[in-house]
């Protein structure tokens, strides 16, 4: 239990149905879905969408998504792809002669949206109550308005430069990012999802919603077609799994990045997690020597999983062994180990449990803040730059390439005890999200902590030459860390953001939100 004389959040608890997620009017209208006979699934789907209105920096419906969820009374874990591909006029040759990495603000780095095609399904095959009744809050928050958040609109405002062309007079207010409290509104939005609502996926990917996304990336110089759109389908797949502390951790399959965080875990068993300061050097330099590891590995397989052939090699004990024999305990290794093509914080996420324990994971974005920072001319749908996630070195597996899905660096998960479904969670934060998986588990595992408790905690990634340490690492930590070689440093915002549900034994739900969202996690 928390010490009451510090601020700080308590955990959640309810019994019949609860949410987490990083802003509180979607956890409050997802909840509204349980309470209206809906299921986890309509819930988990009405919330999201809404966060592109609320967060819209963080996601929206040209983006992507993956999610984990279990059936209505089962622990059997299912996995859906809802990430797009790259348009099939695509040309790795061409994109070569213009620079050594995709530009991130182009349409070239716009791949198809993939998350509408993924909630239309996931409603069909799971929901109970539709798209029209689902798809209603976002649809009157786009025309009424939301009060812009803190952080929201913290975030907003570090990221303006990163709009062009339409896309500010859609995001921006009188040219400056909304201050807390000022309504933002997304009337065209509210049009497109009206098209969804009654004509299910066809009224995104197919008449008059995709010939304003195809003309307006056109007019950019993007290869994209009305085929694209129309051909955007998601794909049921099979769970990735790894263990550590007694848990079973189920993460997503490639192309998002869930075998990172199986293999930093393996990573992790080598030291003695368990018997380090919590937030001491040793334990923050070992997360950091294994997480440079980790993620250099990640950057040399990890890819669309039609081209990825080592995903075996990355989850192994053998791999994690070799690894982790590589890192001295008292000095870090040189910084600048490869990175991903490109790099951002900006995600949301979001998880419901509901009354017959149906659990989802659900993360959801458009890449980078503002994604591609375009936005379609007519109904100003902002397109995500997940193209971005290639590379062009030519012969590598996520090399960029007609048809292909990107790298991710998006993952929901969950963890298991004994069989059962435990709890599902998440962590935003880009990059981060391997790691912040590992530190989640292990701050639960090795120090006992409460789902809040471990996402209250201080934080720290080491990410290209930088080791970033959140402030609630003590100076004298930070200067342990600097003479063992690290180039420490103080990241401009906290470090990511997380949501869980933890399902307790005696049946009462445990949520947790992080405090460095605007969220929360709301029962009934």
């Amino acid at each position: 239990m928390r010490n009451f004389h510090h601020p700080g959040r308590s955990p959640v608890y309810a019994t019949n149905g609860m949410c987490a997620t990083s802003h509180p009017l979607a956890a409050k209208v997802a909840v509204q879905m349980l309470e209206a006979g809906g299921n986890a699934m309509d819930a988990a789907i009405a919330g999201a969408v809404l966060l592109g209105q609320c967060e819209p920096q963080m996601t929206g419906i040209g983006g992507d998504c993956f999610v984990l969820f279990t059936p209505p009374g089962e622990d059997r874990v299912l996995a859906l792809n809802g990430s797009g591909r790259a348009p099939a006029g695509i040309d790795a040759d061409k994109l070569r002669a213009k620079g050594p990495v995709i530009a991130p603000y182009s349409a070239d780095a716009v791949s198809i949206p993939g998350a509408v095609d993924a909630f239309c399904r996931l409603s069909k095959d799971w929901g109970k109550l539709g798209l029209k009744a689902i798809l209603a809050p976002a649809i009157h928050y786009a025309d009424a308005g939301i009060p812009v958040a803190d952080r929201v609109s913290s975030d907003w405002a570090g990221s303006i430069d990163n709009l062009s062309g339409i896309a500010r007079d859609m995001f921006l207010l009188n040219g400056q990012a909304p201050k807390p409290g000022q309504v933002f509104k997304a009337p065209q939005q509210g049009e497109a999802l009206r098209r969804i609502a009654t004509e299910g996926r066809a009224g995104f990917y197919e008449g008059e919603v995709a010939e304003d996304m195809v003309a307006s990336l056109n007019a950019l110089g993007g290869t994209h077609t009305l085929d694209d759109f129309a051909n955007t389908a998601c794909d049921y797949t099979d769970p990735i799994t790894g263990g550590y502390g007694g848990l079973d951790l189920y993460e997503h399959p490639p192309n998002g990045q869930g075998a990172t965080a199986i293999l930093l875990l393996n990573i992790l068993k080598h030291f003695d997690i368990a018997g380090m300061d919590p937030w001491g050097t040793a334990r923050a330099h070992i997360e950091a020597e294994a997480t440079k590891l980790a993620y250099d590995t990640r950057n040399r397989f990890m890819a669309d999983p039609d081209y990825m052939t080592r995903l075996e090699h990355m989850t192994s004990a053998d791999t994690a062994a070799k690894l982790a024999a590589l890192i001295d305990p008292k000095k870090a290794m040189p910084a600048g180990l490869p990175g991903a093509e490109a790099v951002h914080k900006d995600t949301i996420y979001i998880t419901v449990v509901d009354k017959d324990r149906m659990c989802v994971s659900l993360i959801y974005s458009v890449f980078h803040s503002f994604g591609s920072g375009i936005a379609s001319d007519k109904f100003g749908i902002l397109f995500q730059n997940r193209g971005a996630g290639f590379t062009l070195t030519q012969g590598h597996p996520n090399e960029v390439g007609p048809g292909k899905r990107p790298m991710h660096t998006i993952i929901p998960a969950m963890l298991k005890k004994d069989g059962k479904v435990m709890m599902p969670f998440g962590v935003m934060g880009g990059q981060y999200q391997a790691t912040g998986h590992a530190r989640f588990v292990t701050n639960v595992t090795d120090f006992g902590l409460s789902p809040q408790g471990a996402m209250d905690a201080p934080r720290c990634f080491a990410e290209g030459d930088k080791l970033n340490v959140e402030d609630g690492y003590s100076d004298a930590v930070k200067a342990e860390l600097a003479a063992m070689g690290h180039n420490v440093q103080r990241p401009d915002t906290a470090i990511g953001g997380s949501q869980a549900i933890l399902l307790r034994e005696d049946g009462v739900l445990e949520g947790g939100s992080d405090p460095r969202k605007d969220g929360c996690a709301l029962g009934y």
